[in-house]
């Protein structure tokens, strides 16, 4: 049979089933799709490939699912660090935006951010900013999959006037985006303390109505929680279900702070929690309690967060700390695992996205979303379990290879959608307007 693509490989994780390695095996691909799994002596008695690539020292995942960020933001990674979240947000990121977003501005950030996912492994993001149709754009052009936040405030902002505006505005940007086979959207109001409860209605009503997910800061900071308890006499998680927001097409970022009562509520709606442990402690937000959110049934997916908290987009990292901060914290080096590590940063993502039968995992009929890591670097021997390196010592760094839907958009280090040298030049266009005002 005449395939696409045969990858050969030392290693392959496909994620599911759950900790299982396959050495010395190769993936099938043909037309954008996951044929074929099996042994490397076996692959040329059944298929002839059209183009054949042999990664004898490199370990096949499927791609991370960054299922939170604000990619355009990455031009303001370093503007304000070390300052509480508040503090940070209100009187140095909200300044900042209100100056320089633009669709310039969106477009540059966000192809700045593609560049470091992509060179990190990730292969789709779940994006929430304003001018969210240039972020469809940019991902578009470069190749990658993105889930676009229909983003809502109740304030105006450069991209809309009111709550209704924004409303109208996502929703005509999802029927021009619904075709796209790379993209999707959901609806993504802010927050609790800047959307109000009549436009949270609207959006229950559209979602449900459209089958689209909502994707919504919750429980960020102990902050957050006490204002809203002296307005309301609610916790935001009781008032948006209240409301009957949080449902199993709810996604909830950050969600530290929380009473072992909520965490039971909260398993009981079918949410999905998405977790940036990286962000929530270079901002001192609090803590998700994450092993006794695993132990409720939730599913927790990982996201970087905008590279203006973090500051970077890397999945990797993200995936690390969020096993060893689990851990940590239950006093239990039990707790999360390497293999559930890799299922946050990948099928765990894709199910909170609503794409887990399309991605998250290396599987026959699946899109092939594949990422190649190198453990031949000496930080990362010996290989004694791929998995355990993986997650404890690669860095992203060693990613070579990336493809979506089969098409190869990083081959040994270099992008091939993307011109670093434009890249940079524009990324330096900003850099000087941003030190200079």
């Amino acid at each position: 049979m005449q395939v696409d693509l045969v990858i050969q490989a030392r290693w392959i994780i496909p994620v599911e089933p759950e900790a299982v390695i396959h050495e010395n095996h190769s993936l099938v691909i043909d037309d954008g799709k996951i044929i074929d799994i099996l042994a490397n002596e076996d692959v040329f008695s059944k298929y002839q490939p059209a183009v054949l690539e042999i990664l004898d020292q490199h370990l096949l995942i499927p791609g991370f699912v960054n299922c939170h960020t604000h990619a355009a933001m990455s031009l303001l990674s370093g503007l304000a660090d070390d300052l509480p979240l508040m503090d940070w947000l209100q009187n140095h990121i909200w300044p900042a935006e209100k100056k320089w977003v633009s669709e310039t501005f969106v477009r540059d950030g966000t192809d700045l951010a593609i560049a470091e996912m992509l060179r990190g492994g990730t292969t789709c993001f779940n994006d929430m900013y304003f001018f969210p149709e240039v972020v469809a754009q940019q991902s578009l052009q470069r190749g990658i999959r993105a889930n676009i936040g229909l983003i809502v405030f109740d304030f105006p902002t450069v991209w809309a006037e009111n709550a209704d505006a924004y409303i109208v505005k996502g929703l005509a940007l999802h029927e021009e985006l619904r075709n796209e086979s790379l993209i999707t959207t959901s609806f993504a109001p802010h927050a609790p303390y800047t959307v109000s409860d009549g436009p949270l209605a609207k959006i229950l009503t559209f979602a449900d109505e459209m089958n689209l997910s909502i994707h919504m800061h919750l429980h960020e900071t102990r902050q957050e929680i006490l204002e809203q308890l002296q307005k309301t006499a609610k916790t935001p998680l009781q008032r948006l279900m209240d409301i009957g927001l949080i449902t199993p097409s709810f996604m909830a970022v950050h969600m530290t702070q929380l009473s072992d009562d909520e965490i039971r509520i909260f398993a009981e709606t079918g949410g999905h929690i998405i977790h940036c442990p990286e962000s929530n402690l270079k901002l001192a937000s609090g803590f998700c309690p994450v092993a006794k959110c695993l132990d409720a049934g939730i599913n927790i997916a990982l996201g970087t967060d905008g590279a203006a908290s973090n500051n970077d987009q890397d999945m990797l990292a993200e995936m690390r700390t969020a096993a060893l901060l689990a851990k940590g914290l239950a006093g239990n080096p039990s707790v999360v695992p390497a293999s559930e590590a890799l299922k946050m940063a990948t099928i765990n993502g894709a199910k909170a996205l609503g794409l887990d039968s399309e991605i998250g995992s290396l599987k026959i009929g699946k899109a092939a979303d594949v990422v190649a890591i190198d453990l031949s670097d000496v930080e990362t021997q010996p290989v004694l379990n791929p998995l355990a390196q993986l997650v404890y010592a690669a860095t992203r760094h060693q990613v070579s290879d990336v493809w979506v839907a089969g098409k190869q958009l990083l081959k040994k280090r270099q992008l091939l959608t993307l011109n670093l040298n434009d890249l940079r030049a524009n990324v330096s266009e900003w850099q000087q307007r941003l030190i200079e005002n």
